[in-house]
């Protein structure tokens, strides 16, 4: 078993039409014993910016501190909040930087563009290079069973309803062929409200 699966956990990002949605379980474990079944692998970073992490629990919270650390220094330093780009640079530094005895992290990233509405979602790998992608990226243990499902029920033009249903029903249907997720889950959508009925 891998030290990247030594916690378990499962979670995903998935762009619609002007929204974006990031989820995952809430299980933390220690292999195949459940530890608690409330740990937040989600972070808000800033205004319809998420980042989600995956992997060993331990560097889950160091990354998360660091990106903390780095943001706010960014804040005082520019007077403004955190981009996709910032964030996604920030998280390949931090990553880059342990090359060598790297962070055992997963990242994924979601946001949506205050300005145009379009959503952007990316992931990186261990030492931080990174992969973006126009519908969905999947992290943790339970990656595969995920691609499978999110290739199942993703499709162009997803409104938030249905991006919600698709979200919810990939990671609850990937977690029933993961022993190393579940437990419940979180599912955070950003969308355009410009011209909502909403």
């Amino acid at each position: 078993m891998s030290i990247t699966e030594y916690n378990g956990g499962s979670m995903l990002v998935m762009t619609g039409e002007g929204c974006v949605a990031i989820a995952a379980d809430t299980r933390l474990g220690i292999q195949f014993q459940t530890i608690d079944t409330n740990f937040n692998k989600i972070f808000r970073m800033g205004p319809r910016l998420f980042i989600g992490l995956a992997g060993l629990a331990t560097d889950v919270q160091t990354v998360y501190q660091r990106l903390c650390f780095r943001a706010n220094l960014f804040k005082l330093r520019e007077d403004r909040e955190l981009s996709f780009e910032v964030l996604l640079a920030m998280v390949r530094n931090i990553l880059y930087e342990r090359r060598f005895g790297p962070f055992f992290v997963d990242p994924v990233i979601a946001y949506l563009d205050e300005k145009t509405g379009e959503p952007k979602i990316a992931n990186t790998d261990l030492i931080g290079a990174e992969c973006r992608a126009d519908d969905f990226a999947v992290a943790g243990t339970g990656s595969s069973e995920l691609y499978g499902m999110c290739e199942a029920v993703w499709k162009p033009g997803l409104t938030p309803e249905q991006l919600f249903e698709a979200t919810s029903q990939s990671l609850v249907n990937a977690f029933d062929r993961d022993a190393l997720s579940g437990w419940g889950a979180e599912v955070y959508l950003m969308m355009d409200m410009s011209g909502s009925p909403w």
